[in-house]
């Protein structure tokens, strides 16, 4: 009940309200409109997970809404258009302008066609749009052809009244000249009404070409947000000019023969580091760092493959001496036993771990100094300022991850849904561990808002400069750290797997966060600590592929838990069995889309071609959910409250 205390004590908040709406009618309006949206269905919901630079089907993924679109065209031409004629439509939808280059080489009847696609897209617009009001939805029109649309969308061609009307539409657009660009803005139109909301939970960078082409498309798209990933931290340091996370991003992008994120996205000169590879290890063929490329489809050459392998060593070994030297430095993460030079045997061109002899697979040093392994040649020196520079100065990289700062954090909470991409630390017994950062000790939620918060301050110019280098070092630890949310294992084992044939020496042994994720009561605690209330209530994450061929399940610890990295990049697909998985979340509930290889962005115009995926119900509710029931639905509810308190202010006079 709406009282006078309550409005004197709210004042200040009421006063700043008044200035939208200055009126008891506005007020009024809008309490009316925000009433009507709370029994909307909710909006859909996508989560991705570990893209990994596979952009073509990421792409797709997004413009067929995982397979959402198909699906509504079927419902709504079942019995009136062939499979072929679905598969045309849809392909236009998800590629209007380059489907539209083709058929317009090869239709004789032009205006049939545009006449009849043009009736076919309204209706699948019309469907799309239903679950969103008119000022939603005209929000998302492109402003030449809002007005248009919006008629379309309102109208009906049944309604023999407006027949005419609405077939003069039509009409006047082919006349004139304007139907191309009609179907490609209303194309765009539907593959955005289809996804309200987008979770990407981490590791959009390495393996895959097309990272800074994924970026590129998330500036301009409608509404997402962003879990940072292990990877993309590595790349956030990169740019932040941590010379460790510069270096093992570009060991990562040669050990998979990528360059065209490197190169053509972000302008990294390479040149630098490919003069010294071939100065240093010229004669030598770096057999164990020829790039992981599949034979059958790269473009590379044997010429330029050997010349990646030199480069590779190089900045592999140039890694392990940065990295020795940041461990020295910050001995508060304990990581000592990660100073993998020191272990060597210059002579007997030995390795030792953990008081085991092995013998090297590769002893050809000519850069390392056996009394001071991590001291950096002139030349290396040099190569190192030069690779510094050129990650620092790339505007598009800077600008690039600005917008995952922008958009991202450690971790969301979103619908009575915690999100992250990797692990949260816990003791063997189950209980969040503690973790040592700047001095507090800190665990769950608390550890990693602080995190968070670290980051930022590493782009910040105002932070204090011993705050900011701890920033831009701390890059790495998230990268590789035993007690990083983004890692959580024993060590990172890079040296033991280029130059130790022994597999045992390349096991990584996970945090228990890992081990004890399948338990039920786990992911209770882990969102009773985070504070995620509902009925129903899950954790969400990605970064462990999940291993589909040997009967591995996604739906973990009685549908509490879902992991949700099903391989995308390529060299994933022979463990996963699959390629991806896409979770979506609409108001009748959860369902997982399982993906099988893309094929690629010129067969799927060509050929019609789409991602073959199949689905598995997750969690479905019996009553379709609305947006009262969401976030979304609670701050509507706490603006229609205070709208109600301006609205009494205004009509008791305490308030003009």
């Amino acid at each position: 009940m709406i009282t006078e205390e309550h409005i004197l004590a709210d004042m200040r908040v009421l006063q700043l309200l008044s200035q939208t709406f200055p009126t008891p009618e506005a007020a009024s309006t809008e309490i009316i409109n925000l009433k009507a949206i709370l029994n909307l269905p909710k909006g859909t919901e996508h989560f991705m997970a570990d893209i990994h630079g596979e952009h073509e089907a990421f792409l797709h993924i997004l413009r067929n809404a995982s397979g959402n679109i198909k699906r509504k065209v079927k419902e709504l031409y079942d019995g009136e258009l062939t499979r072929e004629e679905i598969r045309e439509l849809c392909t236009l939808i998800y590629y209007p302008e380059k489907k539209l280059e083709l058929i317009k080489a090869s239709e004789e009847d032009l205006a049939q066609f545009y006449s009849t696609t043009l009736k076919r897209l309204i209706p699948i617009c019309q469907v799309v749009s239903a679950k969103y009001t008119r000022s939603r939805v005209r929000k998302a029109l492109p402003r030449e052809f809002a007005y248009i649309i919006e008629e379309l969308l309102h109208e009906s061609p049944s309604d023999h009244n407006k027949q005419a009307y609405w077939d003069s539409i039509l009409e006047s657009i082919m006349e004139t000249g304007q139907s191309d660009s009609f179907i490609i803005a209303i194309s765009y139109v539907i593959q955005r009404l289809s996804v309200e909301q987008l979770h990407i939970l981490g590791d959009v960078f390495d393996r895959g070409p097309g990272a800074h082409i994924i970026m590129d498309h998330l500036l301009g798209y409608h509404s997402f947000d962003f879990q940072w990933g292990n990877h993309d931290a590595l790349w956030m340091g990169a740019a932040a000019g941590n010379d460790a996370c510069i270096a093992n991003v570009l060991r990562l992008s040669l050990r998979f023969g990528n360059m065209a994120t490197l190169e053509d996205g972000y302008g990294i000169n390479l040149l630098v580091l490919a003069a010294f590879a071939m100065d240093v290890y010229g004669s030598d063929p770096c057999t164990l760092f020829a790039p992981k490329v599949d034979a059958r489809k790269t473009t590379l050459s044997q010429k330029h493959i050997r010349l990646i392998a030199k480069m590779h060593k190089a900045i592999t070994v140039l890694q392990f001496k940065l990295e020795g030297q940041l461990i020295a430095n910050r001995p508060e993460w304990r990581m000592h036993d990660r100073r993998v030079l020191d272990n060597i045997d210059f002579e007997k061109h030995t390795y030792t771990l953990d008081g085991k002899e092995y013998p090297l697979l590769d002893n050809v040093f000519p850069t390392i100094d056996p009394a001071n392994p991590y001291a950096l040649t002139a030349e290396e020196q040099d190569l190192v300022e030069k690779l510094h520079h050129s990650f620092r100065v790339s505007a598009k990289l800077q600008k690039h991850i600005k917008c995952i700062l922008q958009h991202g954090c450690m971790y969301a909470i979103c619908n009575s849904n915690l999100l992250f991409h990797a692990s949260i630390p816990l003791n063997a017994d189950g209980t969040l561990r503690e973790v040592e950062l700047l001095g507090q000790r800190l665990k769950g939620k608390a550890l990693m808002h602080q995190i968070g918060m670290v980051v930022r301050s590493a782009f910040t110019t105002d932070t204090p400069k011993a705050l900011r280098q701890f920033a831009i070092d701390y890059f790495w630890y998230l990268w590789c750290g035993p007690d990083s949310p983004l890692f959580d294992k024993s060590r990172m084992t890079t040296f033991e797997r280029y130059f130790i044939a022994d597999k045992a020496t390349h096991t990584e042994e996970k945090g228990h966060y890992y081990l004890m994720r399948d338990n039920a009561q786990i992911c209770d605690y882990i969102l009773d600590a985070f504070g995620v209330v509902g009925e129903k209530r899950h954790i969400i994450n990605g970064h462990v592929p999940v291993h589909v061929a040997q009967g591995e399940n996604p739906i973990k610890a009685d549908g509490k838990l879902m992991v949700i990295d099903g391989g995308f990049a390529e060299p994933y697909h022979h463990t996963t069995g699959i390629a991806g998985y896409t979770l979506v979340y609409h108001s009748r509930g959860f369902e997982l889309i399982q993906h099988e290889p893309f094929t690629s962005t010129k067969e799927a115009v060509r050929q019609g071609t789409d991602i073959k995926s199949s689905k598995q119900i997750v969690e479905m509710t019996g009553q379709r959910m609305l947006v009262r029931d969401t976030d979304k639905g609670r701050i509507i509810r706490e603006q229609i409250k205070e709208l109600e308190e301006l609205l009494y202010a205004y009509r008791h006079g305490l308030m003009r």
